[in-house]
């Protein structure tokens, strides 16, 4: 015992001596989206907070100088949805492998969906998760509660104590709720408490044991379809329920050329309404499930060339808001199995950043929009104090090297999940260091 304890202490002391260093980040090309800043900035730290930008305080000495010469230095990521597999999951990946895919990322604020075993809704368990998520010093990590109880749709979940615990929003994740006055009750509560409710659109009855996007590749490889309505009806039912009870509504992971349409003309008449795409949907259509190829299985499902093409143009519009990496590790017995029977979902903290700097050097979008994406208006949707640098506030950093190439094998990924349709791919923009509350808990040459 006294080994452990000795231990703990050792850990909280080095945390705080770390904390307390004074860090200069030299020379570095500074994209803050929050603040309007695109230019070759220092960036000065002390305490675990960002001290000043631009030029040091007066009698500002560093204990540390980074050299961000030819680097991007951008706020922390921030990712909407990142699977930690903890608790009940381990066999898939554990908070500790998968916290240190976060921060060879560069995500330094995540939200973690409910769909755990047993679910988040009980506030022990998001404590639990917090209190060993904390401990590990870094990212930071905000649960996302279960809506009802143990995700079956039948009854709310104790919204406020989970709230009280530390979950930022709740959700069913990938659970059907088919019963909508559950659905209905369950956002005015949450509009009478100020509570957000994420919504994964899509109609189980309609997605019934379908497994691909309802199209020409799907019929000629003899898979079961998920048609686009699934989204789109699921969709129209959340939009009328957030019109009637006046619930903040955030609509996860967009797949289609109609469901955009359709949060774009809900945000056109005013509805308070945020919605995110995963990182994967931006570049991948169902073209690239190939012959059967199992990482290509995801929730929800590739789409065609033109639902693609619609994301991409309703990212560069505005109409979503974020873009998640939707990270989903799974064992390799789970998903080296005929198409049908894998296991869904693909690994992406690691692969966000890139992907998003793939996206908008081949839409021809400007980094600091990209970024935004991925930083600013992700904390927005999470209602976090994240996403800039301003001083004052925490020092969570990312630099990277924007021209940096690097090759997606099993080895480079921190993740336990090497699930991924970019194995073997090269990738460009690799994270260089993470800074969480002034401390660097990643670097690499």
């Amino acid at each position: 015992m006294r080994g452990a304890e000795s231990h703990s202490a050792l850990c909280t002391l080095h945390s705080a001596l770390c904390t307390r260093m004074k860090i200069h980040i030299k020379g570095g090309r500074l994209i803050d989206p929050g603040n309007g800043v695109d230019a070759p900035r220092d960036v000065f730290i002390a305490a675990g907070k960002i001290v000043a930008v631009g030029e040091a305080p007066r009698g500002y000495t560093a204990n540390r100088v980074i050299d961000a010469t030819g680097l991007v230095v951008c706020p922390g990521l921030v990712d909407l949805a990142a699977r930690l597999r903890e608790p009940g999951f381990e066999y898939m990946a554990t908070l500790e492998s998968e916290m240190e895919a976060a921060i060879a990322g560069g995500v330094t604020s995540l939200a973690c969906p409910p769909d755990t075993d047993p679910p988040l809704d009980e506030p022990g368990l998001v404590e639990m998760l917090k209190f060993r998520a904390r401990n590990l010093n870094q990212a930071r990590v905000y649960p996302v509660g279960a809506l009802t109880e143990g995700l079956k749709g039948a009854r709310l979940t104790e919204m406020a104590e989970l709230k009280d615990a530390g979950c930022v929003a709740f959700s069913q994740a990938d659970a059907p709720l088919t019963d909508n006055q559950v659905l209905y009750h369950a956002l005015q509560y949450a509009a009478t408490f100020g509570f957000a409710v994420w919504l994964r659109p899509q109609d189980s009855a309609l997605a019934r044991n379908g497994v691909a996007h309802d199209g020409q590749v799907a019929t000629r490889l003899g898979l079961a379809g998920i048609p686009v309505c699934a989204e789109t009806v699921a969709l129209s039912t959340f939009l009328i329920l957030a019109r009637e009870t006046g619930a903040r509504v955030h609509l996860a992971r967009l797949s289609s050329a109609e469901g955009v349409d359709l949060v774009r003309q809900a945000k056109r008449q005013g509805l308070p309404v945020t919605c995110d795409i995963a990182v994967h949907h931006v570049h991948l259509t169902e073209m690239d499930i190939g012959y059967f190829e199992p990482s290509s299985h995801l929730i929800p499902p590739l789409r065609s060339l033109r639902d693609r093409d619609a994301l991409r143009a309703a990212l560069a519009d505005g109409t979503v808001d974020a873009i998640c990496s939707d990270h989903t590790p799974v064992d390799e017995d789970a998903k080296q199995l005929p198409f049908a029977a894998a296991e869904p979902g693909a690994t992406g903290l690691e692969l966000l950043l890139p992907l998003t700097l793939k996206w908008a050097e081949e839409s021809g979008t400007k980094l600091p929009f990209a970024l935004a994406r991925i930083t600013l208006e992700a904390a927005r949707v999470l209602n976090i104090d994240a996403g800039r640098l301003t001083p004052g506030g925490a020092a969570d950093i990312c630099i990277f090297d924007p021209e940096r190439h690097w090759k997606v094998d099993a080895g480079a990924l921190r993740s336990q999940g090497k699930n991924t349709p970019y194995l073997g791919l090269e990738l460009k923009g690799k994270v260089r260091h993470t800074l969480v509350e002034g401390q660097v808990v990643y670097e690499t040459k």
